[in-house]
Formats: structure tokens, sequence, C-alpha cells
């Protein structure tokens, strides 16, 4: 099996064209990974901290808005795995204790750039799309560009780091 048809989340992964599926789910149900990972390059995010809901995840986090911006930036995340939408990654290594709820109901439009939060997820939205994330902040980072060598700023293994603008 190719490693292009093998396509990670959260909580499973999607493999195409398995010839022999309760085979494949034999194997993945003793299978654990045998060693940590290398870690990635270190991508460093320029964020303006200017969302619509960072006083929400700031009270949410028992802190004030600055120090939920300090909090924010005090992680180092990790690109787990991408998804939604090409170039948007999903960001882990948010501590449980800073869980956030996503919104009730999702923003029709949220702009490019938004620096966003939903469970113990972070993750920047590439493109303009609607969304339920709360957001903390904008970033004027490229997150996919298809003539770069690599489109995806935040490929999966990346280390990530917010810096405040």
């Amino acid at each position: 099996m190719a490693a292009d048809e093998i396509v990670p989340a959260a909580a499973s992964v999607l493999f195409d064209g398995v010839p022999d599926a309760d085979r494949l789910a034999g194997v993945l149900a003793g299978w654990e990974p045998s060693e940590e990972p290398e870690p990635g390059d270190l991508v460093e995010v320029r964020v303006t901290y200017d969302g619509p809901d960072l006083g929400f995840v700031a009270d949410q986090w028992g802190l004030t808005p600055d120090e939920a911006i300090a909090a924010h930036c005090g992680i180092e995340y990790i690109a787990s795995f991408c998804g939604f939408a090409p170039g948007f990654s999903y960001l882990s290594g948010l501590p449980e204790k800073r869980a956030v709820p996503r919104l009730d109901s999702p923003r029709p439009r949220v702009p490019a750039g938004s620096v966003g939060l939903a469970g113990s997820w972070c993750g920047v939205y590439p493109t303009e799309s609607p969304g339920g994330w709360r957001i903390v902040g904008t970033t004027d980072a490229v997150l996919w560009d298809q003539v770069r060598e690599h489109p995806a700023l935040l490929e999966p293994g990346t280390r990530v780091r917010f810096v405040p603008q």
C-alpha cells in the first residue's frame, strides 16, 4: 500500500483500494507505534491577536486576554494531520485543560488566516470558509501555495509556534 493511499485523521485512518479489509482491520487492532517520530521543522506563525473570540477563550481559561495570548504562544504545537481544506493542519499540543467548545452555530464566513481553537485542537484557516472554531487572531502566513515545493506550510510533523505581532 502506497503512502499516498493512507489518510490519517484524529481517530481514524482512511485507506483507499484495500483488497482485504478484514485482514487490515486485524493488523490495525494490535498496532502500536514502535517509536516516537523525529521532530519536524519549526515554523513560527506571526499572529495579530484580534479575534472575536479572544475574550471568550480568556474567560474559559480563567485568564486575562494578555495572559491567554501568552499561554497560546507558550505552546509548541505539532501538525498532526491535514484536512477540512487544502493547507488546513490540525495542530495538537493544546492541553486538555485549555480545550474550548466550538461555536453553537458555525459562522458563514471565516476569513483566511484566522487562527482558531476547537476542543484541544488549534488551526489556521488557509482560505475563507464557514467555520465553527473560536477565532483568537489572524495571520498573513500563506498556508497553501501550489507553486511551493511543499504546498502546505504546516505539513504533518511540523512543529508550530505562534508569535504575537
